[in-house]
């Protein structure tokens, strides 16, 4: 008893001198583990994250990658005070992906180009710029823009994956290259725009180029040196002979007979390229990551034989992290042929799954596919499966999590409009779980495409070979009114989803898709950017809007959160580019200007401000008339020929949002020797626009600017667009 009463006098007098008479509290005192310093940073460190949350170590900030912050400064009672403590201008205008990595006092963020941004966390002064010089060139091998989506950190070392295929050590203080290391065979259209993870002493990445024809595979390589250490393939060797690899004896053992002995994929590569979601299970020693799509999408010319699942696109794949030795699989979407990507946001959990509610350590995702799975992390055992958005490809999952397909779905004799389309249900913009609420937080959507086989043995799309129709449903002419219906079918939604009961217990819609991602907190708060500028603060148990900010640009990563000399700030970066600027500028009402890339912190009572959004620079008026004698067949060939060979930069539609120029008001649309300048002669590779002599002839890139020329006068004549003063 005494003890006690001692112990409860020494609390209270705690209490007294910690506390002034007017209520205010003094500063605290860290008490957690001391923080690593840039140089003594480790994989240990990062394994004990959750217990240094005033730092953000790794990608998904532990390496469950919840995304959830034990931070409990900023909380539903004075979110309402945050403001701008600083930003950070980058050097582009293109898409920015990033989530800052916070160490030591400092911030590390990357964007469009690879390029690598180190700046004081606490006043966003610069410290130094790394640029690794991706050419022009290499920027034509990209499905998605040049985005990257951030670093990794260990032992001195900022790890960054180079969009041309390299893995870069830079020294942490100074930005000084250690060591250089080509990942890929740099003459086949790989890229990378994923961030490296750290592991033990291993750094890991995938690649990205499914859609241009590559084969898939994760690397591990030595922190120090840059030394491949092992290798893991998701597609079989074309000969199914060894690699010398990881993955060897599962290909061996299994899942070279998932595939058949003939087909495109034995010289497109197959796919299955591991582009974002690498993550590790510290408990059972796994790395987990999750596989792509294949190349090309088609599954009667991919691999025409048979009925083979083909391991081991759309997977979740579990290797040991010492040998990339081969544990486990779980297969998404067998036979792979919508683009159904398992790229998407990997973690980990504990949820009271076992026998009696005990905790059962799981893996969640939920892929393009629009189911979300809950599986044993150890194992790979199916535990559960629901569709978290509304799906037509399928109509649920069997007791194994298989699906049970639509056979219309494989449009093998007519055309099949996909829900999802290949955009996907929820792309890699970053999912958060929070162990408080029990709560995933997904930043869903929906953009429905048609599928349709090819229309012609000539594809024609030697560049984007996926081999489907990529002009169906796509009409040359559409009557005013046609885009508010499009975009009336294109909607994002933030979704809170019980991944026990598999249901959804809130969700907050958006104007249009392309939500960015997610970071939760201890304090009951959900934060998340969109592509229209809006930053806000949700409460994590309601979803009731508690804050939002508009920040003068579009965002699609995931914020961070750290805390410096007692102080919390939320980090977020912007710049609206990707897919979702690039592909679907026709679902946005207005044409956006490209926006400096820039990473904006917000701190309570924060007073800074936000520059001003640049004007547009589009000015919708057509520079020239479309000449009287093109045929309605030429526009025809110009529109198959534009959807195959531009329509993922350029837009659906000829349609841009404005990141990379809108076509259809382009002075050199308007001139054909400029246009041949430009499309055939690679005037402006340096900025990305190769030539694309090797996929077009001379007649073709002509008919694609009469197509593109009449979409421009279409839009005069829907009112969309103004007409050049006839007198010029």
């Amino acid at each position: 008893m005494q003890l006690l009463q001692t112990g409860m006098l020494l609390g209270l007098a705690a209490m007294l001198v910690s506390c002034t008479d007017k209520g205010t509290v003094a500063p605290k005192q860290n008490t957690g583990p001391a923080t690593p310093t840039l140089e003594t940073i480790s994989a240990k460190d990062i394994e004990k994250a959750a217990t240094m949350p005033q730092v953000w170590m790794t990608y998904g900030g532990t390496y469950d990658e919840q995304r959830f912050s034990r931070l409990s400064d900023i909380n539903k009672s004075n979110v309402q005070d945050l403001g701008v403590a600083w930003t950070y201008d980058l050097q582009t205008s293109r898409g920015v992906e990033a989530t800052p990595i916070v160490v030591d006092g400092v911030m590390y963020v990357t964007g469009a180009w690879s390029i690598v941004y180190a700046m004081d966390a606490k006043t966003g002064k610069a410290l130094w710029t790394y640029d690794p010089k991706v050419s022009g060139e290499d920027a034509a091998k990209g499905c998605c823009d040049v985005v990257n989506r951030g670093v990794a950190i260990q032992k001195g070392k900022v790890f960054v994956g180079v969009f041309d295929g390299r893995l870069e050590a830079l020294d942490a203080r100074t930005g000084k290259v250690i060591w250089s290391t080509m990942t890929v065979d740099h003459s086949k259209p790989y890229t990378i725009t994923g961030a490296p993870r750290v592991v033990k002493n291993l750094v890991l990445i995938g690649n990205g180029g499914a859609e241009l024809g590559v084969r898939g595979y994760v690397s591990a390589y030595d922190v120090d040196t840059g030394k491949l250490v092992w290798r893991f393939y998701t597609t079989p060797n074309p000969d199914k002979q060894p690699d010398g690899a990881a993955s060897d004896d599962i290909f061996t053992n299994v899942a070279n007979d998932t595939w058949g002995d003939r087909g495109k994929w034995k010289t497109e590569g197959g796919g299955g390229t591991v582009w974002d979601s690498i993550i590790y299970d510290t408990e059972n020693n796994s790395v987990i990551f999750g596989v792509g799509n294949a190349s090309p999408w088609n599954a009667t010319t991919r691999d025409p034989d048979g009925n083979g699942d083909n391991y081991f696109l759309s997977s979740i794949v579990a290797v040991d992290a010492d040998t990339g030795a081969y544990k486990w699989h779980f297969q998404t979407t067998p036979r792979e042929q919508w683009d159904y990507t398992a790229t998407q946001s990997l973690i980990l959990a504990d949820l009271p799954l076992g026998k009696d509610g005990a905790p059962r350590r799981v893996v969640m995702q939920a892929p393009k596919n629009g189911f979300f799975y809950v599986l044993d992390a150890k194992t790979g055992e199916f535990i559960s499966g629901k569709n978290f958005v509304p799906v037509n490809w399928a109509s649920g999952l069997d007791e194994h999590g298989r699906p049970i397909e639509n056979p219309a779905a494989r449009y093998a004799d007519e055309q099949f409009l996909g829900i999802p389309g290949p955009a996907g249900a929820h792309n890699w913009h970053a999912m958060a779980y929070s162990p408080q609420t029990k709560l995933a937080y997904i930043p869903a959507q929906q953009v429905p495409q048609i599928y349709e086989q090819p229309q012609s043995e000539d594809t024609g799309d030697d560049h984007w070979n996926v081999d489907v129709n990529m002009s169906a449903g796509i009409p040359p002419v559409y009557p005013a009114g046609t885009l508010d219906a499009i975009r009336a079918g294109n909607m994002g939604r933030l979704i809170a989803w019980d991944p026990i009961k598999q249901e959804e217990r809130w969700h907050v819609e958006h104007s249009g898709p392309g939500n960015g991602g997610i970071l939760t907190t201890t304090t009951g708060l959900v934060f998340q950017g969109t592509i229209n500028g809006k930053f806000t603060a949700y409460d994590a148990a309601s979803g009731d809007k508690l804050w939002s900010r508009q920040v003068n640009a579009g965002m699609a990563a995931a914020p961070a959160t750290y805390e410096i000399d007692g102080e919390q700030y939320i980090a977020i970066t912007t710049g609206w580019g990707g897919t979702w600027a690039l592909s679907f500028g026709h679902v946005w009402e207005n044409a956006v200007a490209p926006q400096v890339g820039r990473v904006v912190v917000f701190k309570l009572g924060g007073t800074g401000t936000i520059p001003d959004p640049m004007a547009p620079l589009v000015e919708k008026t057509p520079k020239a008339p479309l000449f009287p004698d093109v045929s309605d067949e030429v526009v025809m060939t110009g529109l198959k020929a534009y959807s195959e060979n531009c329509m993922v930069c350029h837009g659906p539609m000829a349609i841009s949002s404005g990141v990379l120029p809108d076509l259809r008001w382009s002075y050199q649309t308007a001139d054909s020797a400029a246009w041949n300048d430009i499309v055939m002669n690679g005037a402006l590779t340096d900025n990305g626009m190769i030539s694309f002599k090797k996929f077009i002839n001379a007649d073709q890139a002509e008919a694609i600017r009469a197509y593109v020329l009449s979409q421009a006068w279409m839009a005069v004549e829907n009112g969309n667009a103004t007409a050049p003063d006839q007198e010029e």
